[in-house]
């Protein structure tokens, strides 16, 4: 399966890009993001992130599928 993963704030940081295709045997965003923890060292767990399939909020234990726009978008704070 590949998919196509934009990072934002503290993930984007930590990746060095705004976003990439990602190929691999993962099934569902868990699955993703844990092979993108394998990659890039990020500083946030699947917990505290929302996840965004073709621009859509989905719990993180949604099947993906080949062309999906995967989104993992950490807590935003402001004052």
């Amino acid at each position: 399966m590949k998919v196509h993963v934009r990072y934002f704030a503290v993930l984007r940081d930590a990746s060095g890009v705004a976003g990439e295709d990602v190929e691999g045997g993962f099934s569902d965003a868990t699955g993703l993001w844990d092979q993108l923890c394998s990659r890039h060292a990020f500083p946030l767990g699947l917990d505290s992130l929302r996840v965004s399939v073709n621009a859509k909020y989905v719990p993180t234990g949604t099947a993906l599928h080949d062309g999906d726009e995967v989104a993992f978008i950490p807590p935003v704070s402001g004052g």
